[in-house]
């Protein structure tokens, strides 16, 4: 999606977003200078300010010296640039949660001030946050399966087991591991965004 240059109102205060023009990215973000200090990221733009090594500073110049007003996180958000609500999701690691407000209609995120810091001190490459996102699942996830496959090898040691409670047996472990195989990916797919 291309760079949004139409005026837009903050989602989270309703002041009039200012474009910060950030050469490096060669791309203007909206950020609410004159109200709460938020953010709102075009599609795919997001990924390009995630982390440390990527350059952010003339959006720390605008930000610097300027106090800005505490807004209730948890208020339902309008995208400001097609006008669907926003789905709160929260970027997780080991040290912190951020709520981040996602479009998914038009592909848009809006972060309040501060939590672009905060993100970008989680982890300083994609590398380290994938690494991270995979433990999270393994911690989370690998004990399950475990515990389904030390049933499933038991069940096919007891020969007294009808076939009928085999195939029960199978079908439920079966139906666990897609359940818990669907979970790996959407946590993933979570963690990476």
């Amino acid at each position: 999606m291309a760079d949004n240059m139409e005026e837009i109102y903050c989602p989270a205060c309703g002041k009039k977003m200012e474009k910060v023009f950030m050469d490096k990215q060669n791309l203007y973000l909206d950020v609410c200078l004159n109200g709460c200090g938020g953010i709102y990221f075009d599609n795919r733009e997001f990924y390009k300010f995630d982390e440390e090594s990527e350059d952010i500073t003339p959006l720390v110049k605008a930000l610097e010296n300027k106090e800005f007003k505490e807004n209730d996180e948890t208020a339902q958000r309008f995208c400001p640039v097609c006008g669907m609500k926003m789905v709160k999701n929260v970027m997780k690691s080991a040290e912190i949660n951020i709520e981040v407000d996602d479009c998914y209609s038009c592909g848009g995120k809006f972060i309040d001030n501060k939590e672009l810091q905060a993100i970008r001190n989680q982890y300083p490459t994609e590398k380290e946050r994938v690494e991270a996102a995979l433990k999270d699942v393994y911690i989370n996830i690998g004990e399950e399966l475990q515990k389904i496959q030390l049933e499933h090898d038991e069940h096919m040691k007891r020969p007294s087991l009808t076939m009928r409670a085999i195939k029960y047996n199978l079908k439920k472990n079966d139906d666990r591991l897609n359940d818990i195989t669907q979970k790996t990916i959407d946590n993933i797919n979570k963690n990476l965004e």
